[in-house]
C-alpha cells in the first residue's frame, strides 16, 4: 500500500554483551542495571546458566549461587538492554520538532552566534579641514576586523556578503582649532552611503572653548554592500580646524536577532 510523507528510516537493533574479569568469587557488577537475572544471557566457558538457579541479578549486581574460579570465562547479554538506532533522514528535522527553548549553547559551536561582523579604528594622524565644511575624518588605523570589512583607505566599513542586518556603530572625536576659546561649534557625524544619516551636535557659543570632545552611536538597518562613514564639522572664529588624533575612535558590530 502507498503512503505519503517522507519514507520510514531503517532501523537496527543489536544486543550488549559484558565480558567479566573472572576471580574466586560469586560477585560481580553489572555494566547496565536490570530488573531480574532473566535480563541477561549468562555463559561459564560457554555453557549458559540458568536465571534464577546459577544466579541472580538486580540493578548492577549479579550474584552467582557458586563461585568462579581466575581461570573460568564468564560474559553476559542483556536481553532487557536493547540498544536501536534511528538516524533521520537529511534535512527532515525541522524546528517544529524542537522544543522551544530546548537548545542550549553547549549545542552550538563556538562563534556560531556571535557579534559579528565587528571593527574598530583609530586616527593616526590630525587633521586640518576647512572651517565649518563636512570632511570625512580618517580612521585610518583597524584595532581589530573580523571580517576585513573596514577599509582603512576608504575610512569606511562596508557589510560583507550575507552580512545584512542591524548593527550597532559608534564613534568618538575630539574637534577643536589652533586657537584657544575660538570654536563656536561643531558636528561628528554618520554617513550612509555617502549621505547625511545622523549628526551630533555640540553648541560652543556660550562658553568657547578649544576643543570639544563629542559622542555618537545609532542602530542602522544595513543591506549587503551598504557603507558606512564618519565626518566632522567645525566652526571656529579663528584659527586652524583640528580634528584630533587623541580620544577618537569609529566601530560597529552586527546585533544579533
Amino acid at each position: 500500500m502507498s503512503y505519503i510523507g517522507t519514507p520510514p528510516s531503517n532501523a537496527f537493533t543489536s544486543l550488549l554483551k559484558q565480558d567479566f574479569s573472572t576471580s574466586a568469587t560469586t560477585g560481580y557488577t553489572l555494566d547496565h542495571a536490570v530488573n531480574n537475572a532473566n535480563d541477561i544471557a549468562l555463559f561459564i566457558n560457554f555453557v549458559r546458566q540458568e536465571p534464577t538457579a546459577a544466579y541472580s541479578a538486580s540493578g548492577t549486581t549479579l550474584t552467582l549461587t557458586s563461585a568462579t574460579a581466575s581461570s573460568d570465562d564468564m560474559y553476559c547479554v542483556y536481553l532487557g538492554q536493547a540498544l536501536q538506532t534511528v538516524n533521520p533522514p537529511n534535512a527532515s528535522v525541522g524546528t517544529s520538532q524542537l522544543v522551544d527553548g530546548a537548545v542550549t549553547s553547549a549545542k552550538l559551536a563556538s562563534g556560531a552566534v556571535a557579534n559579528t561582523p565587528a571593527f574598530e579604528a583609530t586616527i593616526t594622524t590630525e587633521q586640518n579641514p576647512s572651517d565649518n565644511t563636512y570632511t570625512k575624518i580618517n580612521f585610518d588605523s583597524e584595532v581589530f576586523d573580523t571580517a576585513s570589512a573596514y577599509d582603512t583607505s576608504n575610512k569606511r566599513f562596508t557589510v560583507p556578503s550575507g552580512q545584512a542586518g542591524k548593527y550597532y556603530i559608534f564613534g568618538n572625536s575630539t574637534l577643536g582649532s589652533s586657537s584657544n576659546t575660538t570654536v563656536i561649534s561643531a558636528f561628528f557625524s554618520i554617513y550612509k552611503n555617502g549621505s547625511l544619516y545622523k549628526p551630533s551636535y555640540a553648541d560652543n557659543r556660550v562658553n568657547y572653548t578649544r576643543y570639544v570632545h563629542i559622542s555618537i552611536a545609532s542602530v542602522m538597518e544595513l543591506a549587503v554592500g551598504d557603507y558606512v562613514e564618519m565626518f566632522g564639522k567645525v566652526d571656529v572664529d579663528s584659527g586652524t580646524v583640528e580634528i584630533r588624533t587623541a580620544e577618537s575612535n569609529f566601530g560597529a558590530y552586527k546585533i544579533i536577532e
